[in-house]
């Protein structure tokens, strides 16, 4: 386990490998994302056990909409119905929910269901999570820069860390992706420029508490120096 000191403040996820765990059992896709949504309640419960105050996952890319229209009809649906379901359990634990994303071309239902998510929650403080739905990291800077343009304000690595959609929230200190994949794929582009990376071999589904238990260790185990160089030991004369 690792130490209080070595412990991430916001841990980011990348949750891949739904699709391929349900395939490799002869389900449908839609199964490993039904899956996916039981990962996520125990990865949450286990970063609020861990004291992580923040958690931001990639639960839909903006990319995502090219997939087959049945598989995105039912993510959708798969949202709404999870988000019904959960939302009272998650108020009572005191996790605040933000969903960080574009809504153009969402469903008016779909909007209001995630606009009545934030507001019941905005006032919980133990925790933060964060779900990434119709993100993109390349269209998080360019949203954030044409806002920052359009209000004749300069643009600047203060400003732009300002007007990104994870604002106020701090960077992630420690990146997972699952499935064994080894890419950012267009996801807090700008956000993790220094975070720690952290590649499992475990679909998500299959992710628990245990599971991160190693990530966390993995990145206890880490010197994070932000571009410096590491301190030069001096020899002390006997």
């Amino acid at each position: 386990m690792p130490t209080a000191s070595k412990t991430p403040q916001h841990i980011a996820i990348v949750m891949d490998g739904n699709g391929r765990w349900a395939q490799k059992r002869h389900l449908p896709r839609l199964a490993g994302h039904k899956r996916g949504v039981d990962a996520l309640k125990t990865a949450t419960q286990a970063c609020l056990t861990h004291g992580i105050p923040i958690l931001t996952v990639f639960a839909f890319s903006s990319e995502n909409w090219s997939r087959p229209a049945g598989e995105v009809s039912g993510l959708l649906e798969l949202l709404n119905v999870a988000l019904r379901r959960e939302l009272a359990a998650l108020h009572e634990r005191g996790i605040r929910v933000r969903f960080l994303g574009s809504r153009q071309g969402l469903e008016p239902d779909l909007c209001a269901v995630l606009h009545d998510a934030e507001q019941a929650t905005q006032a919980n403080q133990a925790m933060v999570l964060n779900v990434c739905f119709n993100y993109g990291g390349r269209w998080d800077i360019v949203d954030a820069a044409a806002r920052l343009a359009s209000a004749g304000k300069p643009i600047t690595e203060a400003s732009m860390n300002a007007a990104l959609s994870l604002a106020p929230c701090p960077d992630p200190d420690l990146l997972i992706r699952t499935g064994d994949e080894h890419r950012l794929s267009n996801f807090l582009l700008w956000q993790c420029a220094y975070s720690e990376l952290y590649f499992s071999p475990v679909l998500w589904p299959d992710f628990d508490a245990a599971e991160l238990d190693q990530a966390l260790q993995a990145y206890a185990s880490r010197e994070r120096r932000f571009g410096r160089t590491r301190p030069a030991t001096v020899a002390v004369p006997a």
